[in-house]
């Protein structure tokens, strides 16, 4: 197993895990940040204004995928990074190496060392915590804000049941804890969170050893989301595990709860546009507290796909991409 020149052991996935990805052929990009390769995509020209695309758990870039066109015909480049321990960058095998400072500290050095200015943040999942302390950070570098399905801890802040029982089944012999990778992979855990196979009929097959067919964007769902961590073993998913153990209802140190509180309060006082586009069927962070946010913060829109899950840009990437494009001319419009 390799290691950094610190002694940090990780694991790479092999370019072949990614081959013949659908919707999902560009090039790969690398930054070696602490002696760790981050991967990047980056589409569209040097000069275009730049939509930077933050992931979650246990996603990666792939998540974009159905975005990424609609962005960049309408003359964005996309920097769409993966989180380390996520897609196609390294993965440290060592649990206590994750927690969401490092994630912050990592995505911010990704940012600078691009140079990237003109930003419209699109930020879901642990992407709103990691890419929206970046905001914070740097404001002077970011043009508008697109907040889906996310959170910044805060004292106020009320966890859902689901978010609870997400904690719940990642804790030591957790459902997902004892049966991820060994029985199900995390792309079969993304056809579900998806819409795209039904929940029970995926966990029974996977808990019984019992072969289940996937087809269409079933298959490539499965596909996409298995392959940062094909053949690897549980020593390479130490990134995915800590990510339900890092919230803060949980874990506060971990969590980075201090300084999410403090972003929160930034956030909520930003002259920027922001644009909240919600998945109304999300259990974990659900549409009343969606629509508590943006009234926290009055020059802010809010759209709802009441159909849409959790990982909304999986399932609606072209619809979210519309929305925002839109209140954009809007705002054109108005200064005209």
């Amino acid at each position: 197993m390799p290691t950094t020149s610190t002694g940090i052991p990780f694991l790479r996935t092999p370019d072949e895990s990614f081959q013949d990805l659908p919707n999902f052929n560009y090039e790969p990009h690398y930054l070696d940040i602490d002696g760790l390769r981050l991967h990047y995509i980056d589409e569209g020209p040097r000069d275009a204004p730049v939509a930077l695309l933050m992931h979650g758990m246990p996603t990666w870039s792939f998540l974009y995928r159905h975005m990424i066109p609609s962005l960049l015909a309408a003359g964005y480049r996309c920097i769409a990074p993966d989180h380390i321990g996520f897609g196609r960058s390294d993965k440290v095998t060592d649990e206590s190496g994750y927690n969401i400072a490092r994630h912050t500290d990592k995505l911010t050095a990704c940012i600078t060392s691009l140079n990237l200015h003109n930003i419209t943040i699109f930020v879901q999942d642990w992407g709103g915590p990691i890419g929206l302390a970046q905001v914070r950070r740097m404001p002077e570098r970011f043009s508008r804000l697109v907040i889906m399905n996310t959170w910044l801890h805060h004292a106020s802040y009320e966890y859902s049941p689901g978010a609870k029982q997400w904690i719940s089944q990642w804790v030591p012999g957790g459902l997902f804890e004892v049966n991820i990778p060994d029985n199900l992979s995390f792309g079969e855990l993304m056809t579900f969170a998806t819409g795209h196979e039904n929940a029970g009929d995926v966990l029974r097959a996977a808990l019984t050893h019992e072969h289940m067919t996937y087809s269409g964007e079933s298959l490539n769902v499965k596909n996409g989301y298995s392959a940062p961590f094909a053949g690897l073993g549980r020593e390479a998913i130490a990134g995915p595990r800590r990510f339900p153990m890092s919230i803060p209802l949980h874990d506060p140190v971990a969590g980075n709860a201090v300084e999410q509180e403090k972003d929160f309060e930034f956030i909520n006082a930003t002259s920027l546009p922001v644009h909240f586009v919600w998945g109304g069927a999300d259990g974990v962070f659900v549409a009343a507290w969606g629509k508590k946010w943006h009234s926290l913060i009055p020059h802010s829109t809010f759209d709802l796909l009441p159909d849409a899950m959790h990982f909304l840009q999986d399932t609606h990437g072209p619809e979210i991409v519309a929305i925002v494009l839109n209140h954009i001319n809007h705002s054109l419009k108005e200064i005209q």
